[in-house]
């Protein structure tokens, strides 16, 4: 049973920086894709980042590229998101899913598991 559990979440103030772990288990995750999304109550799941991890290549939301990056660490079966530059909006509960697939998506729909969030909370 594949199992995400993300840490790291906090309160920190604008322009501050978190890092976030996701670590996986239950499976081996060479043939599939890692993303980020985050959530504010009252809106949708929206996709924040993703990486291939065979390959490690990643992509990224308009609204934290050159701000997040996303990474992993293969032998550990983590994944990170290093925030960067913090702003108000950022604040969300932040969510790791794993799909079956090399394919980066940015929905939803196209995750099959999810770990249950961490909240990041910036303050002005």
């Amino acid at each position: 049973q594949v199992q995400l559990v993300e840490s790291g979440g906090g309160l920190v103030q604008a322009g501050g920086s978190l890092r976030l772990s996701c670590a996986a288990s239950g499976r081996s995750f060479s043939s599939c894709t890692m993303g980020w999304f985050r959530r504010v109550p009252g809106k949708e799941r929206e996709f924040v980042a993703a990486i291939r991890w065979s390959g490690g290549n990643t992509y990224y939301a308009d609204s934290v590229k050159g701000r997040f990056t996303i990474s992993k660490n293969s032998g550990e079966n983590t994944g990170y998101l290093q925030m960067n530059s913090l702003k108000p909006e950022d604040t969300a509960l932040y969510y790791c899913a794993v799909r079956q697939g090399i394919t980066i998506a940015r929905t939803q729909s196209a995750y099959d598991y999810w770990g249950q969030g961490t909240q990041v909370t910036v303050s002005s």
